[in-house]
């Protein structure tokens, strides 16, 4: 046999094992045809180590080899998880960079930025959820050990004002969020604390540094073991069953802070239909691969996968939700 024709034959055999890597994936017939990207950019808006780094690396780990051949994360922390946004509204819309954020990026955002760099709805094209989670608040060091659920964190504010600070992985996010409606609803005043992700955070708060911290529930776990970690509260419509000793904010009093929140993947507007769906059967291919849902529940997180029109209508729902809680609690923030 010839090099040549050797040649062909190893081409043919990659080809083929890359169209029955996405025929596994249900895709028709006109998509396993096209040819795999050479590289997929997943750009998360926040630190390693942290709920989205988590969601990033797992998931694209397996992108490699069904949607592209190579897959590689970007952390773009800072502003809030905007830096990310922005570097995947200006990329190209052939399929190669794809955003990983939690939902109040672009939910919540809007409605507390005046001058926005970016329209949710028409600078981003949904590609499919990653996962839902609740929110949790959590006490360190600086809090006494008495301390154990939302009343005594109240009333230990109320008696040490110069110290009842929190912190939450971004200014704007819904987790800063649910430390406003605690404060609106305890009459209590909370300084707030932006981190670049929820990791810093817990750092500083085990470290003694802040007093609380507010993120998603699962980020805690890690830690818990520690002694220098107290969850109080968790966010959801029921207790989390990561933390089913826990009760929830409503179950404690603070009946108007039930919030849950999801995860999600993204393309740049424009982005071919054919491309987005591909990428979305792939993800959501991944997401019910035991070693990502093993890594998701070290995490505290529930998979959930969806196409880019279910992905779509839940961004405008949420959008719809925020507007009246954010403009009863005055908030609004600067760029």
């Amino acid at each position: 046999m010839t090099s040549v024709s050797r040649r062909r034959m190893l081409k043919g055999a990659t080809q083929a094992a890359a169209l029955g890597s996405l025929s596994s994936l249900g895709l028709p017939l006109r998509a396993l045809a096209q040819a795999l990207p050479e590289n997929v950019r997943v750009i998360c808006g926040f630190a390693p180590g942290g709920t989205s780094d988590t969601i990033s690396r797992r998931v694209g780990d397996k992108l490699a080899g069904t949607y592209a051949k190579v897959s590689v994360v970007e952390n773009r922390a800072g502003a809030g998880g905007r830096i990310a946004i922005d570097a995947v509204k200006a990329a190209a819309p052939d399929g190669a960079t794809m955003l990983m954020t939690p939902g109040s990026m672009l939910f919540i955002y809007p409605h507390i930025y005046k001058a926005l760099s970016y329209n949710p709805i028409t600078d981003l094209a949904p590609v499919s959820t990653a996962a839902n989670i609740v929110h949790g608040i959590a006490v360190g060091p600086m809090v006494p050990e008495n301390v154990k659920d939302i009343a005594g964190f109240i009333a230990w504010c109320k008696a040490n004002p110069a110290k009842a600070n929190y912190g939450s992985p971004a200014a704007g996010s819904t987790p800063h969020f649910i430390g406003v409606m605690v404060e609106k609803a305890a009459g209590i005043p909370m300084n707030h604390v932006a981190f670049k992700g929820t990791q810093p955070a817990l750092v500083d708060m085990m470290g003694g540094q802040i007093a609380a911290v507010i993120g998603p529930d699962g980020e805690f776990l890690p830690h818990m073991k520690t002694g220098r970690v107290r969850m109080l509260a968790t966010s959801g419509p029921q207790r989390s069953k990561f933390h089913p000793d826990v009760g929830t904010f409503a179950e404690q009093g603070l009946k108007d802070i039930v919030v849950q929140e999801w995860f999600g993947f993204f393309m740049p507007a424009k982005t071919p239909a054919d491309v987005l769906n591909r990428a979305s059967a792939a993800i959501r291919n991944a997401l019910k691969t035991k070693e990502v849902m093993d890594s998701f529940t070290l995490m505290g997180l529930d998979p959930a996968g969806s196409t880019p029109a279910e992905l779509a209508g839940r961004l405008k729902s949420d959008l719809a939700f925020w507007a009246p809680i954010v403009k009863a609690t005055g908030f609004t923030a600067e760029n």
